[in-house]
């Protein structure tokens, strides 16, 4: 596989060139395995919050494995996992996307700042298409 930080570089440009695309100012963030962020970046003139919350949903879609919409879903539909959402680091709110090689989750990236969560998400799927020959 490729070198791990070109790798995180990769899905992160991907993700900031995306929104730019729509005219989104965000913070982007891409955390490896371990949840320990590997790079995080963010537009000129972007609120001074967005990229700790990036930095949060891509830990989140890391240690939990599926996307930050899942699971904020799992929180609301599922009161026994409603301790979930104080787990140290973690932030239900959309946004974070794992990053699978297969079934195995290897990182996450998470993006804060573009209007509406699902946008978000959005960038953060693109960050990761942009890299997908090197997810294989």
């Amino acid at each position: 596989m490729e070198n791990a930080l070109a790798l995180a570089t990769q899905i992160a440009q991907g993700a900031l060139d995306h929104c730019r695309a729509l005219n989104f100012k965000i913070g982007v963030s891409v955390v490896d395995r371990g949840g320990h962020v590997m790079i995080s970046m963010r537009d000129d003139g972007t609120a001074h919050h967005v990229v700790e919350l990036a930095e949060r949903k891509a830990y989140t879609a890391r240690i939990f494995r599926q996307t930050t919409r899942e699971f904020v879903e799992r929180i609301i539909n599922n009161p026994r996992s409603q301790g979930l959402k104080d787990t140290k680091g973690a932030l239900a709110s959309f946004g974070g996307v794992p990053i699978k090689v297969g079934d195995d989750t290897i990182g996450g990236v998470g993006v804060s700042g573009a209007p509406g969560g699902q946008n978000d998400e959005a960038c953060a799927a693109a960050g990761i298409a942009k890299a997908a020959d090197l997810l294989k």
